[in-house]
């Protein structure tokens, strides 16, 4: 899945919509410390009133909420064993191809006492499912019209769930307006904080408006932050790196090429040469993958930022820091966005933070025997609202 699939099926979660309809709605309550389900209840969704339906819905936003590889995560199944009839690519995929309710719950509750058994929860936890259809419309070509034949929609079955922590209510003061005095108000019903999910996934995962029953998009409850047990045990999925971690690799691998010592225009050139693969695959309008830095391409990077490599360079450093140099990293991970990144600059007196293209303005320099970072400007500089007043050039 890209980012538009996501925010398309993301923004369908609203009420008196056609082009997202859910059928079933299925919650489970967990006490903490426990490994049993203490409630479960299952029921079509239209029978909800209308207050609880939108606050499902928002919940279910929610969890689709927040950028690939840093909180979303699409991730691969591992290949079912022989008799491995608790493996989750098989019961949720049996679980939208049958059309008998009870057998539909009974998947589910499978796959909610595999989270259970996994590990004690600091709280009571409340697991829910969903099972409907998303509606896609293909874009109509430039030379069509309103008379030409209606637009031809895709249709996708999902399931999604969502997990969410309960909480006991504070007790408040309040005024009776009947007996005219102030009472203690002692609530002991939990609530459900469906406005922060600690988790959840959607099945399946889908590219080009084509389901993928073979990934799964798993979705954390902080950035940066998967749980590895749960997408290991719970989701039987594959390995899967962070947006954070892949970066890391990657100045690791450049360290391991070139030394860790580097100046700002070299740095400020792999960032531009890096954002160009970006702003090609913008301009493409490509719903393909997005473009990945292999051995190949970090060879081309580092030579076209100035720096003299070879290809044996390269994959030394490959196998050194990730022991594979047929490993991949996103280059949306390593520059994500012009508009939005800043690299920081970190001193022991303060950090600065500049924008990488930018980059090339900032040096390192000696100044009165005294070790200084230098920042090129062409205008005044602005400090809470002063004018910085020069000092005596440098010598």
């Amino acid at each position: 899945m890209n980012k538009k699939d996501i925010a398309d099926i993301r923004k369908r979660f609203k009420l008196d919509t056609d082009l997202l309809k859910i059928a079933d709605i299925y919650n489970v309550y967990i006490q903490k410390e426990s490994n049993e389900i203490f409630h479960e209840e299952s029921r079509s969704f239209s029978l909800l009133d209308r207050e609880q339906q939108e606050l499902f819905l928002n919940n279910f936003k929610k969890v689709l909420g927040g950028k690939l590889d840093q909180k979303l995560f699409e991730v691969k199944f591992q290949p079912q064993e022989e008799g491995q009839d608790d493996h989750t690519q098989h019961l949720l995929y049996e679980g939208l191809e049958t059309d008998d309710k009870t057998q539909w719950q009974a998947h589910m509750q499978t796959l909610a006492l595999k989270m259970v058994q996994e590990r004690p929860y600091e709280k009571d936890m409340v697991i829910t499912f969903i099972h409907g259809n998303y509606f896609k419309t293909v874009k109509r070509e430039a030379d069509e019209t309103e008379i030409d034949m209606r637009d031809e929609v895709f249709t996708t079955p999902f399931i999604l769930c969502s997990m969410n922590q309960t909480e006991l209510p504070k007790s408040s003061l309040v005024f009776d307006f009947a007996e005219k005095e102030f009472k203690s108000n002692l609530m002991t019903d939990p609530v459900i904080k469906l406005a922060s999910p600690i988790g959840g996934f959607l099945f399946p995962s889908f590219t080009d408006n084509a389901a993928d029953i073979h990934h799964i998009l798993y979705a954390a409850g902080k950035a940066n932050k998967p749980d590895f047990l749960f997408i290991e045990n719970v989701l039987n999925g594959n390995e899967i790196m962070t947006a954070e971690e892949d970066k890391a690799v990657f100045e690791e691998i450049v360290k391991a090429v070139i030394g860790e010592e580097v100046n700002s225009k070299t740095l400020a050139n792999v960032y531009d040469e890096i954002n160009a693969m970006l702003e090609v695959e913008d301009e493409e309008d490509n719903d393909e993958e997005t473009p990945v830095l292999d051995t190949k391409e970090v060879e081309r990077v580092l030579k076209a930022s100035g720096m003299e490599v070879s290809s044996e360079k390269v994959e030394q450093a490959f196998r050194q820091v990730v022991q594979d140099t047929g490993y991949e990293m996103k280059a949306s991970h390593i520059v994500p966005s012009y508009a939005s990144k800043s690299i920081k600059i970190s001193t022991k007196v303060a950090d600065i933070k500049i924008s990488p293209q930018d980059l090339r303005y900032v040096k390192e320099v000696n100044y009165n025997g005294k070790r200084c970072i230098l920042i090129e400007v062409e205008e005044d500089t602005m400090i809470e609202g002063f004018k910085l007043l020069a000092e005596e050039d440098l010598e």
